[in-house]
């Protein structure tokens, strides 16, 4: 059976705004939102119960999933009884059940989790961003997380430099030039990994932040430990960025594990994160 799946979309994406008027998570990439996406990663480790943390332009979200069966399907209606409408297609989220949960507009992103865990069911679930891509193996995740006993995982991916970085000896003779490289640390990929002890760690307000104060805490109590990703990753926060997805998109989408399940590493990028 598959755990309840947190998705925090609720941050108001000022970076992408710029760009287009559209809510970040429901920016579409190949014809589907970057939401869709994600949640279908999920879905095809057999993860369906979805938990939406909304926020900012809550109502575009809602509108989108009470809209989707018509807007994704052929169907036939009689006019005059609105309860009378036929789908003709076969739906590949039929199995897929969607809370969607108003949270509030300036909520940070682990009092939004908290304010969404009466959905939850079971002691452990997922938690992810709305914008994040990847090629990750959800089976091999979460057998980490259970293996090692912690209350939390979270997802390290190794980022790319945004330059080529320039290796120069102490007379400033260039001796060798690297482009756009891996870097060496690791960086929050989301994808998380909770057990509902984690919710001990956030504390009551809208303005209890994940990555500054939830997962400082844990980390200092031994409680969270970081699953190595080394395949595909890809954040959303530029409009920049959601075309460079599109363009991915058509020449394979190295993240549509619902496709054909990626065996080998592709590049990873870094960006940050919106609640």
């Amino acid at each position: 059976m598959g755990l309840s799946v947190v998705i925090l979309c609720g941050g108001q994406g000022t970076r992408m705004r710029s760009g287009t008027p559209t809510k970040k998570e429901l920016v579409e990439i190949g014809g589907r939102p970057i939401l869709w996406h994600v949640m279908k990663i999920f879905a095809t480790y057999g993860h369906t119960h979805f938990i939406l943390a909304l926020g900012y332009q809550a109502d575009a979200v809602k509108r989108y999933f009470l809209e989707y069966e018509a807007m994704t399907r052929d169907f036939t209606l009689w006019l005059g009884d609105s309860r009378r409408i036929t789908y003709h297609q076969p739906s590949d989220e039929r199995a897929w059940r969607v809370t969607l949960a108003d949270t509030g507009l300036r909520t940070n992103k682990a009092s939004r989790i908290r304010r969404v865990a009466h959905y939850v069911e079971g002691e452990t679930f997922f938690v992810t961003y709305g914008d994040g891509v990847a090629d990750i193996d959800l089976d091999a995740l979460l057998a980490f997380h259970r293996e090692h006993g912690r209350l939390a995982t979270v997802t390290g991916i190794q980022p790319r430099s945004q330059y080529g970085l320039l290796e120069a000896d102490a007379d400033g003779r260039v001796v060798g030039v690297r482009e756009k490289p891996r870097l060496d640390h690791w960086v929050n990929g989301g994808f998380f990994v909770f057990q509902r002890g984690v919710l001990d760690y956030i504390g009551p307000g809208d303005d209890v932040d994940l990555e500054r104060e939830t997962l400082p805490r844990l980390a200092a109590d031994g409680q969270l430990m970081v699953y190595r990703h080394r395949g595909f990753w890809r954040s959303m926060d530029t409009f920049k960025e959601a075309i460079e997805l599109d363009r991915l998109w058509r020449e394979g989408a190295p993240w549509a594990v619902w496709k054909v399940r990626q065996s080998s590493p592709r590049c990873e990028t870094y960006g940050d994160h919106d609640a």
